[in-house]
């Protein structure tokens, strides 16, 4: 077996881009798949969970921390291949810093994950959530995964559609949660293809500029001022980045619920035809709506502090840690904000990060919008 350097009782706060988390028993790097297979290895001697950390950008881990090993996923490298005149393949370590790999792509012209600057954490977790901002989702553009099985220590590929993308969803988050670990994943990008500009944001920003044919290179720049000025962009010094990125999913619900919804705001007048409710299709008969706007029209306020954490002052979807934090004071945040849309919407409100830590009954009553 490989010789590891483990280290003991290690704060998982310092890894997570909120803050908080109570420490792992043990901790270990692993930067290459061998590297994996003997963590895993010494951990199912010593009879310890494993739990794969990449980026903790999108993860809450609980005050009382990790019972058993916890493997830091470092395995780097980006590779390109040409698949036809349309297509250049990327394939990127699971360990790699998504930014890195999207500054990668817009340095050298592949359009395709431009829209997805600034997003924290690794390559390797952006199949899992099938992480996606501003117009684009990483399942547009990944060819296929390649994961390692915790249990027998093989590696299998997946392809697009056998990894079951859905809405921040994919088989890594459902059936098989916990079963694999990524090590690496391939985007095929569009060399010299124009940058997607679909979302309101992004269209008014180059509105605003009168910038009529954006570059790749611009579609990022604007992506992260947006990002930035709403405290979603990791910054140690803006207290306000201070979270796990956008703590609940916009829901999707029927066309039936999305008429009430808008029945009851437009008898509160809070909708008018100059101020429409935010509404997207999602599927014959199911509407996305905005969680941020049904957070907010509830009369939940950006900057409202909870003992030691709170509602961002930029981003009202962003639950930060204001100093002290902990797990404990994050998950009362999270059962007030459902339940105040659940009471005037008659919404349930379901979490984007994973919970770590905690037990089955906790993790099931938060994801199931009733905490």
């Amino acid at each position: 077996m490989r010789d590891l350097d483990f280290k003991y009782d290690v704060p998982m706060g310092q890894y997570t881009t909120i803050g908080i988390g109570g420490p792992a028993k043990y901790f270990v790097e692993a930067t290459d798949t061998e590297d994996l297979r003997a963590a895993l290895a010494w951990a199912s001697a010593q009879g310890y969970p494993v739990l794969v950390l990449g980026g903790g950008s999108n993860m809450l881990v609980a005050d009382t921390g990790w019972p058993g090993l916890v493997i830091k996923q470092s395995i780097r490298g980006i590779d390109s291949e040409q698949t036809d005149a349309e297509t250049t393949r990327l394939i990127c370590g699971g360990g790699e810093t998504w930014d890195d790999l999207v500054v990668h792509a817009v340095n050298a012209g592949l359009q395709g994950i431009e829209c997805l600057s600034g997003i924290p954490g690794t390559v390797g977790a952006s199949p899992i959530q099938n992480i996606g901002a501003y117009g684009q989702e990483v399942k547009e553009t990944i060819a296929w995964v390649e994961a390692l099985d915790k249990a027998t220590g093989q590696e299998r590929r997946f392809t697009n559609h056998e990894c079951g993308f859905d809405y921040r969803w994919s088989r890594f988050k459902g059936d098989d949660r916990d079963r694999y670990i990524v090590t690496r994943v391939a985007f095929d990008l569009k060399p010299g293809a124009s940058p997607s500009v679909r979302y309101g944001d992004l269209t008014k920003y180059f509105e605003q500029r009168a910038i009529s044919s954006p570059t790749l290179a611009d579609v990022r720049a604007a992506v992260l001022e947006v990002r930035g000025s709403k405290g979603m962009v990791v910054d140690p010094t803006v207290p306000d980045s201070r979270s796990c990125g956008s703590f609940f999913m916009n829901p999707i619900v029927s066309s039936e619920q999305a008429a009430q919804v808008k029945e009851k705001l437009e008898q509160a007048g809070l909708v008018t035809s100059e101020r429409p409710m935010p509404e997207f299709p999602a599927g014959e008969g199911r509407v996305k709506l905005s969680a941020a706007y049904l957070m907010d029209k509830a009369g939940l306020q950006k900057g409202s502090v909870f003992g030691g954490v709170g509602i961002s002052s930029r981003h009202v979807l962003a639950l930060i840690n204001c100093g002290g934090g902990s797990a404990a004071e994050i998950l009362d945040l999270v059962a007030h904000v459902q339940k105040t849309v659940r009471e005037a919407f008659d919404i349930d409100l379901h979490p984007e990060p994973v919970f770590i830590g905690f037990s089955e009954a906790v993790t099931s009553r938060v994801e199931g919008g009733q905490a």
